[in-house]
């Protein structure tokens, strides 16, 4: 005796209702698009099944990932286990049914068209304690109502309450489910050749590296490197940026006139530091994360590019580019023009330089996360003084104060055209 039917049981693969656990490593969108991936490869294997009958019990909309073949129907019930006993009361046709979720792509053909005679029940368990099948010959509410969901211990629950059913239970092979990264890998290694595993080796080596800079802000350990695998010291002090304005931060921030706009806030040190001297400042950054952060501390930030609108355009009173912040885009020059449009025209422009005065290292950088994602190359910048005093030129930047302290370097710059009406004056 085989399955007759053959049900998925599944969720649509919508960003952040999916695979959630994922996200650790993940964004939203790519843990979603790895949900659609293993949920087409268990229905590939449903198709190349022997059933008479393919079942796909959805919550959600079907999308252009299902196959023909398969008969739709809306999940119904509260909880899951009500859900799975309503796919099988929905999905049956008089013959025995297979059911099995969409988080094991590595399912065969050979484990889905098992002989199952002799027995009234077929459960595959998985290392996690739950089960990626479960076998019927007809529904049963008594044997899926009640048994606690989504624990370490599912899968045995569910096999104690069909033996006291009375129900002879034919064992599968135990799988792994794909519900957390390291699952995701070890699938990806074992079965290379899936659509899930193909897609996970390309966003392995081509996360957005905004991704990995909200990981390390979260304090997970991420380093850089230039394209060419040599260590670039980026991220080494992200747990300096994590913590308050030091003596060095506090030292530059004295020579700062309000209001203030901080460039590349990280997760806002330095608008906190400045509202507590009572200078009115405002931190912006792409990343979500160190938006998040800084206004955690009670300081206001914009999640938004330096290159879009930004408010107050032409009246800072002073615009911060600290640690390393020159470096944004790759390009100092173009980021230093900015700036001087920013600032109002007897205003500040200050820049934290590359402790070394020659260095002009305008190659990319790929950040890593310990979990072996790295990212697409990040156009960044590293300048000492002299590359930036050079870039200030062309931005109508004269430099007026250049110091040093705490190992770190430190340049002042003014609208060299509100410099020389100074002079005049």
């Amino acid at each position: 005796m085989r399955a007759g039917t053959l049900i998925v049981i599944a969720k649509e693969p919508v960003p952040g209702r999916v695979k959630t656990r994922l996200q650790t490593e993940f964004s939203a969108h790519e843990a979603a698009a790895l949900a659609r991936a293993s949920l087409s490869d268990t229905l590939a294997a449903v198709y190349s099944s022997a059933a008479g009958r393919r079942v796909l019990a959805l919550e959600g909309e079907a999308g252009p990932w299902l196959p023909a073949g398969f008969h739709v129907l809306k999940q119904r019930g509260a909880g899951l286990d009500e859900r799975l006993a309503a796919a099988f009361e929905d999905a049956y046709a008089g013959t025995p049914m297979l059911l099995v979720g969409m988080d094991t792509p590595q399912l065969t053909r050979e484990l889905l068209d098992v002989d199952w005679a002799g027995h009234d029940a077929v459960l595959g368990l998985t290392e996690d304690g739950g089960y990626w099948c479960l076998g019927l010959r007809e529904p049963d509410r008594r044997a899926l109502v009640g048994v606690p969901m989504s624990t370490d211990h599912t899968g045995a629950d569910q096999l104690v309450r069909l033996r006291k059913l009375g129900y002879r239970v034919l064992l599968l092979p135990t799988l792994r489910d794909m519900d957390t990264p390291s699952d995701a890998a070890a699938i990806a290694a074992l079965f290379p050749a899936l659509r899930v595993s193909r897609l996970h080796r390309r966003l392995q080596h081509a996360a957005h590296p905004a991704l990995l800079f909200e990981k390390a802000l979260d304090g997970a350990r991420v380093v850089a490197t230039g394209t060419d695998g040599r260590a670039v010291p980026s991220l080494a002090e992200v747990d300096r940026w994590r913590a308050p304005a030091d003596a060095v931060d506090r030292l530059a921030l004295s020579r700062c006139e309000g209001p203030v706009l901080d460039i590349g806030c990280g997760p806002g040190r330095i608008v906190t530091a400045l509202a507590e001297r009572g200078i009115p400042a405002l931190g912006v950054d792409i990343s979500a994360q160190a938006v998040l952060l800084t206004t955690k501390r009670g300081a206001p930030a914009l999640r938004r590019p330096v290159q879009d609108p930004l408010p107050g355009e032409g009246r800072w009173g002073s615009v911060l580019l600290m640690d390393g912040n020159i470096g944004i885009g790759g390009a100092p020059g173009t980021l230093l023009r900015r700036c001087a449009e920013l600032v109002r025209p007897d205003g500040l422009v200050l820049v934290e330089v590359d402790p070394d005065d020659n260095l002009d290292d305008p190659a990319p950088i790929i950040l890593h996360a310990d979990g072996g994602r790295r990212s697409s190359p990040l156009p960044w910048a590293r300048v000492g003084t002299r590359a930036v005093l050079r870039h200030a030129v062309t931005a109508n930047l004269l430099a007026t104060e250049d110091w040093r302290a705490g190992g770190r370097a430190f340049l002042a710059f003014r609208s060299s055209t509100a410099s020389r009406l100074a002079r005049a004056n």
